[in-house]
């Protein structure tokens, strides 16, 4: 609708300036009106094609009529994409025709006594109606231009960071998604290594407890009692495992109104410190294996505990997974081997520490054995302990039909 009305505005100036013009060059009036239209509605092209615009009007600017579309002309390439070399051309084109132009029509006035000025007014008049004509159309489309262009930048570049903003608070959902997966794979890990072998040997003294009741009932009652311990040696570890649970829960209630990204990174940070605490606090370490195995045997198990090298202290992550490879493996026995002869080994050697639980094949299992069930997640609960640590971790059957599991940890 802008372009229509300056090119209605400019054919009714041109028509109007063709009058004198067709008087001037002796050619009929309507001719001369008819050409100013024409000239003039060249305007409304002047966003296609302004160079055409700006053309017209250098040509049609000795016939004093097109000022309105030089002006609008000049400014609207001035304002465009086109190359500055072009724009320059076509402004001193524009100058320069204009500057001739004046200087004639101005000494003609001059000479014909319309104006009684001295002679200093022919280049005045003529450079500053050059000047006042082509110099500020050119210099507002220059600034037009360059400031449609910095905004189209800058809203560029805001789009650009927005989608940036999405990928990382995407990011952060994967990050706080694979954060819950590893929590909720470590806390699935320590309540099997904790319930399962406890509920074992339970289990184990319940059956054995069964088989002597009436026959020797002095050994039922210390095999009962051993069943009471079991209980309460589970549900210390339980209460100390739901209590870090607990208090982990009422943290993050805490922070529910925290950003989407740094949920995120709170949450990568918190499996992180899961992964290196290893467990509940206060888990158990290498020097409570002399009491692990001694459950074992208590429950029947022909069992034997070798330690070569000398005995330090580990990181607790360390000693925690080797005495969880050591637990698991003995609760297999129990459940896949009862009354096989097992021996452990724990070896500490200059940068690691190494473990192997191998037992003999299983015999013939009394009808008072228990029947204990396997869920199929001890093995690799064992395996993700240990490669989680850089750590090196094989199982599988023996030459002479027993199982064997090994694993070997790096001491730092």
């Amino acid at each position: 609708m802008l372009d229509v009305g300056l090119a209605v505005v400019s054919a009714v100036e041109c028509a109007v300036e063709g009058v004198p013009f067709a008087r001037d060059a002796g050619i009929p009036l309507g001719a001369g009106i008819v050409f100013g239209l024409l000239a003039g509605s060249v305007l409304v092209l002047r966003r296609r094609w302004p160079i055409a615009v700006v053309l017209v009007s250098i040509a049609i600017t000795p016939a004093q009529m097109g000022f309105l579309m030089g002006i609008v002309g000049l400014y609207t390439l001035a304002a465009s994409e086109l190359p500055r070399r072009i724009i320059g051309s076509l402004a001193g084109m524009s100058l320069v025709g204009t500057l001739i132009v004046t200087f004639v029509r101005v000494r003609q006035d001059m000479a014909r006594g319309d104006l009684t000025l001295g002679d200093w007014f022919v280049p005045f008049a003529s450079i500053t109606t050059s000047l006042g004509l082509t110099a500020p159309p050119v210099l507002l489309g220059l600034y037009v231009g360059a400031r449609r262009r910095l905004m189209e930048s800058l809203r560029e570049r805001a789009d650009s960071l927005e989608r940036e903003l999405q990928l990382l608070a995407e990011r952060a959902e994967e990050r706080a998604e694979w954060a819950r997966g590893e929590e909720r794979t470590r806390i699935a890990r320590e309540m099997h290594d904790v319930v399962a072998h406890r509920v074992s040997l339970m289990v184990v003294h319940a059956a054995a407890l069964q088989a002597v009741a009436r026959k020797d009932p002095e050994k039922a009652v210390r095999n009962a009692a051993l069943v009471g311990d079991m209980g309460r040696q589970a549900l210390t570890e339980l209460r100390e495992m739901l209590g870090v649970l607990r208090s982990g829960e009422t943290g993050a209630a805490r922070r529910e109104s925290v950003p989407l990204a740094a949920v995120g990174v709170a949450a990568a940070a918190a499996a992180s410190r899961a992964v290196e605490d290893g467990g509940v606090a206060d888990g158990p370490c290498l020097s409570d294996l002399d009491v692990l195995v001694g459950q074992s045997a208590a429950a029947g198990m022909v069992v034997e505990l070798s330690v070569e090298g000398e005995s330090r202290g580990y990181a607790a992550e360390i000693e925690q997974t080797a005495f969880r490879v050591v637990q698991e493996a003995l609760t297999n026995v129990h459940k896949h081997a009862a009354g096989a002869k097992t021996r452990v080994r724990l070896a500490h050697r200059g940068a690691e520490v190494a473990m192997q639980v191998e037992n003999e094949p299983p015999g013939e299992v009394s009808a008072a054995s228990a029947r204990l069930p396997s869920g199929g997640n001890g093995l690799v609960g064992m395996r993700e302990r240990v490669l989680a640590l850089g750590g090196v971790f094989v199982s599988g059957p023996t030459e002479a039909g027993g199982f064997r599991v090994s694993a070997v940890i790096p001491a730092s």
